[in-house]
C-alpha cells in the first residue's frame, strides 16, 4: 500500500496575492491555476524540491475569511525543509519575508520561524544529518 499527503488547503484572501508571495518570495512553482467558474480557481503551488502541494483556496464567506492567517490557532503549522538553511534564510530575507526570530540551532536542525503574507507561521528548517 502507498499513501502520501499530496495537497494541503490553505485559506487565502486573494489568489493573485498568495501566488505572488509563494512564487516570488519563497520560490515555489505555480503548478496549476484553473478557472472553476463563479470566481473560483484551482490554484496549487509547490516547493522546488517536491513534497505536498498547497491548494491556495480563496476564503468563501465570513467563517472562512475569519481564519485567513490563523489556520493553526497561532502556532507554527507549516514546515519548509531545506538543504541549505543559510542560503534560503538569506534569500527569503532579501525578498522581504518576515522572520519572527533569529535563526537557532536545535537538536533536530537549524530553524527560524517566518510568517506568510497573511500571518500563518512557518518553520524554515534544515534537519540535522
Amino acid at each position: 500500500m502507498r499513501q502520501s499527503i499530496a495537497t494541503i488547503a490553505l485559506v487565502v484572501a486573494d489568489y493573485d496575492d498568495a501566488i505572488a508571495f509563494y512564487v516570488d518570495k519563497l520560490g515555489f512553482a505555480l503548478t496549476s491555476d484553473l478557472d472553476m467558474g463563479g470566481g473560483k480557481r484551482w490554484v496549487t503551488v509547490s516547493p522546488a524540491g517536491g513534497g505536498a502541494r498547497l491548494l491556495l483556496a480563496k476564503a468563501d464567506g465570513a467563517v472562512q475569511a475569519a481564519h485567513v492567517g490563523n489556520q493553526t490557532g497561532g502556532r507554527v503549522g507549516f514546515f519548509l525543509e531545506t538543504d541549505d538553511f543559510v542560503r534560503d534564510h538569506a534569500a527569503f530575507t532579501a525578498r522581504g519575508v518576515k522572520f519572527l526570530e533569529t535563526p537557532r540551532h536545535e537538536a533536530y536542525g537549524s530553524v527560524a520561524v517566518f510568517e506568510d503574507l497573511y500571518g500563518n507561521k512557518w518553520d524554515l528548517l534544515q534537519p540535522k544529518g
